[in-house]
């Protein structure tokens, strides 16, 4: 028996840090969704104990520092599943890259070894497995859109924005996000991106003001550290794009287009100087 599963990419529409905690790590609120740029996972039992990844990517760990491993292994100790698995990753969203591609992988192995092993563990459960895992990992496991609070584990379902183009562009730099974190200071900033004004925007399908409303305060950081992605951008911005922003902590930058006529445009432009551009679809 085999189990496939789709790891869709993650963007975030908008990205607020409050302060940071006392366990070290940061209070976030953040809107996030998914896009069609997506990894997929092939599963299935091996007849001794133990777990093999495999990959056609030869950029990424195989084994206990790969996240999916990591999740077979959780999920293997804490339900006593004295079984082995070959997970076969095929991999396409870019790495270290802003857009949960790991932390997606690792929920698509929690989903597809829950139904390949019959375990029958219901969402909630799979996502507090996922939070140990992950930050971005329970959203990564229910997928659709949410508001996320707390280290980003505790979500608030939404309604999907309004359906869009979005272009990818990823500099050929990796950003850590704990060297990103680790720089930033909330009480530095200004302002802050309104989540209300984005949720109300995206409730109400504006895809005019979910442009208006996109917020990251760690471009304050990403984009001072790395010129590229500021001239990613720009020239995204330059290029057409309706609304701009970088996800995560990046170094990928994404546009939201409503126009497929603009779309060609900003692609071929960004192209020029950037290997890693894709274009996709919300996943609504």
């Amino acid at each position: 028996m085999k189990v496939y599963e789709k790891a869709p990419a993650k963007i975030n529409l908008l990205l607020d840090v409050l302060h940071k905690r006392d366990d070290g790590f940061h209070e976030v609120e953040m809107i996030m969704t998914m896009v069609d740029l997506a990894d997929r996972l092939t599963m299935e039992e091996l007849p001794r104990d133990g777990i093999i990844i495999s990959s056609q990517a030869g950029y990424i760990p195989l084994d206990e520092k790969n996240l999916a491993f990591q999740a077979a292994r959780l999920i293997k100790e804490r339900y006593n599943v004295r079984k082995g698995v070959y997970i076969h990753l095929d991999k396409h969203i870019p790495v270290a890259a802003g857009l949960a591609g790991g932390s997606s992988d690792a929920a698509a192995a929690l989903r597809g070894l829950n139904r390949l092993w019959g375990l029958n563990i219901p969402q909630d459960e799979l996502c507090r497995l996922g939070a140990e895992l992950g930050s971005d990992v329970p959203f990564c496991v229910t997928g659709g859109t949410a508001v996320a609070r707390g280290r980003g584990e505790k979500l608030e379902p939404i309604v999907n924005p309004p359906q869009c183009w979005v272009v990818l562009a990823k500099p050929p730099i990796n950003v850590s996000t704990a060297d990103v974190y680790g720089r930033f200071r909330a009480a530095g900033l200004r302002e802050h991106p309104s989540t209300s004004a984005m949720r109300s925007a995206i409730e109400r399908g504006s895809f005019a003001d979910v442009c208006a409303g996109l917020g990251n305060v760690l471009e304050s950081v990403t984009l001072e550290l790395y010129p590229e992605v500021r001239q990613m951008k720009k020239t995204m911005q330059r290029l057409g794009a309706d609304g701009v922003l970088m996800s995560g902590s990046g170094p990928t930058v994404f546009g939201l287009v409503a126009k497929e006529a603009k779309v060609a445009r900003i692609y071929n432009g960004l192209r020029g100087f950037c290997k890693e551009v894709y274009v996709v679809r919300m996943l609504t």
